[in-house]
């Protein structure tokens, strides 16, 4: 499927993570098992920002941010282009990317909040949607 530009969507590979953290895996123990996992982070991100753990979301998410746009560039993304919620592979990046704009607007980087928040609208409306972003 492509978008109304004409650019394809990103589909990513299978997440190692996804497993375990179904299986109830603590998301410590998974992100140690499976550090490239961007999954294995957001779930970290999530768990931190239910604590009320910003510094601690912030970083999470950020790592499994960047994780993720690893694995989207390996995958054949080129910085645009839709990255469907409904492919569950991706949910892990998008996940860390919406837990990386809530963090950053529970420690004030408000222009991060809002461009973290642009790019998962532009990537998929569906996760926006789903992340209440």
């Amino acid at each position: 499927m492509t978008d109304l530009l004409g650019i394809p969507e990103t589909r990513l590979p299978e997440d190692p993570a996804t497993a375990a953290l179904r299986e109830g895996q603590d998301p410590r123990a998974v992100a140690t098992a499976h550090p490239a996992s961007s999954l294995a982070w957001a779930a970290l991100a999530e768990r931190a920002l239910q604590e009320g753990d910003d510094v601690g979301a912030y970083a999470f998410a950020r790592t499994g941010y960047h994780r993720g746009l690893d694995s989207l560039r390996r995958a054949g993304w080129r910085g645009q282009g839709p990255v469907p919620w409904e492919h569950e592979p991706n949910q892990g990046f998008l996940r860390a990317l919406g837990a990386l704009a809530r963090a950053a607007g529970r420690i004030g980087e408000t222009e991060e909040e809002v461009r973290c928040t642009e790019f998962l609208r532009a990537s998929s409306v569906e996760a926006a949607r789903i992340l209440g972003l």
